[in-house]
């Protein structure tokens, strides 16, 4: 450890000379080594926005320094104080394995309640519905229930109180919360194993079944079959049913007309557009949460600038307590605008785009990241590289050598082909367009 310490104290002299005296006394400075194994330099910091900075925009400097030092070449994992602290009670076999396993804090979704539910106009209703659900189970007032609106806006949130309320008062109920994406994950695996009895009974064995994202189901028939009968199932169980959407039913498109008209069955309700006073009572009670004292000038700033979201909210409030803590400075209307311009995606970097891109079209065509980014020419595969490829066109700025970089170093000509192709397929198949406008969608919610 001492020897890594010192490596590190050369690092820190060569960083000295490489960067402003403000990005050396604010980021740099406060860098503390932890330990070097298996070819990797673990640094710690305090919070996870000085983790994001470093990450972001330091990484490749440190790790270029480190090498140099060492004579060859080294990576860079950065982890805050709580994850050293998680880290010093484990074995140390492999660095890699440690940094993936770091839990989240089991009690994350028990914050999840009613109580802590802020209401005003563009929830009340689904917030009533909702505790009506809870509040009078086993009756099952409106069953399904079903919740829709934009990213964001507490859709979970009222998922989680439901469960938080039923298992309180009634901790026998086998309840169950699964967002759709890894009901299908679930049962894809089940399938190749043989073992789709275990998925059966698992789900149609239920008394409160709870499924965020449910438009993730539309176009994967055999997915809508399953989900269909395991409808069916708990209905006659008098089982409850949730489900939360960012659309209603008769918006979600390539979804079957059979399930459309179950999901219609009972009570349909939304959350929009969160109000101005909605905004600020909720940037007040996060700012509370985190001990952070904030004017009445930075809410206002704060909530006139993120305009439909209530989860990046809770992020910007989250930004500038991290920045507080590390820069000792009050929150000002410039640090709220730097914490703002941190959370919205409109300025992401293209190479994050680029990964969130792949990563939808890699769940929509149920084909790996590695596949689509590879060689492989199975029609599927290559279908889906093209998607990526037109997306990436349509959300980015860039150049066609710059989109093909990702795919094995595609040239002009070949990408430029792969969008002209997807192109003409879009205005000649709606099922195609609608695949594709969904990935777009999840890629901008993302």
């Amino acid at each position: 450890m001492q020897e890594f310490k010192n490596i590190w104290k050369k690092a820190v002299e060569v960083l000295d000379k490489s960067v402003t005296k403000n990005a050396m006394d604010l980021w740099i400075s406060k860098i503390e080594p932890v330990k070097y194994e298996n070819d990797c330099a673990v640094l710690m910091v305090e919070s996870p926005f000085h983790r994001d900075i470093i990450m972001s925009k330091y990484r490749d400097l440190i790790r270029s320094v480190l090498s140099e030092i060492v004579g060859f070449e080294m990576d860079v994992k950065v982890i805050t104080s709580d994850e050293t602290k998680y880290l010093r009670n484990r074995p140390t076999d492999n660095v890699q394995d440690d940094l993936n396993v770091i839990p989240s804090p089991d009690n994350i979704t028990s914050t999840y309640t009613f109580e802590t539910f802020i209401v005003g106009d563009s929830n009340k209703h689904a917030h009533a519905a909702c505790l009506a659900v809870a509040k009078n189970y086993p009756k099952r007032p409106y069953n399904p229930l079903f919740i829709y609106g934009n990213t964001g806006l507490g859709k979970t949130h009222l998922l989680y109180a439901i469960k938080n309320e039923i298992s309180k008062n009634h901790p026998e109920a086998n309840i169950l919360y699964v967002k759709s994406e890894d009901f299908v994950n679930e049962f894809i695996e089940l399938l190749r194993k043989g073992d789709v009895f275990e998925f059966k009974n698992k789900y149609r064995n239920a008394n409160v079944l709870l499924v965020d994202d449910i438009q993730f189901i539309a176009g994967k028939y055999q997915i809508q079959e399953e989900f269909f009968h395991t409808f069916n199932a708990l209905i006659e169980n008098n089982s409850q049913i949730i489900l939360a959407s960012d659309r209603p039913p008769k918006d979600i498109q390539l979804l079957e007309s059979r399930l459309r008209s179950r999901f219609e069955s009972g009570l349909i309700t939304d959350i929009y557009m969160p109000e101005y006073e909605l905004k600020v009572a909720f940037i007040k009670q996060k700012a509370e949460q985190y001990n952070l004292e904030i004017s009445e000038e930075v809410v206002d700033f704060i909530a006139q600038r993120i305009k439909n979201n209530i989860r990046q909210l809770e992020g910007v409030i989250k930004k500038i307590t991290a920045f507080q803590l590390i820069a000792k400075c009050p929150p000002n209307i410039a640090i709220a605008q730097s914490a703002i311009r941190d959370i919205t995606t409109e300025n992401e970097p293209d190479d994050v785009v680029v990964d969130k891109v792949i990563m939808e079209v890699s769940r929509e065509w149920e084909v790996s990241p590695e596949e689509i980014k590879g060689r492989k020419r199975n029609a599927s595969i290559v279908t889906a590289r093209q998607v990526a490829m037109y997306i990436l066109r349509e959300l980015t700025d860039m150049s066609l050598p710059e989109i093909g970089k990702p795919f094995g170093g595609k040239d002009h000509s070949t990408v430029h082909h792969s969008i002209r192709l997807i192109e003409e397929r879009v205005q000649n198949e709606s099922r195609l367009k609608a695949r594709i406008d969904e990935v777009i969608k999840n890629v901008k919610n993302r």
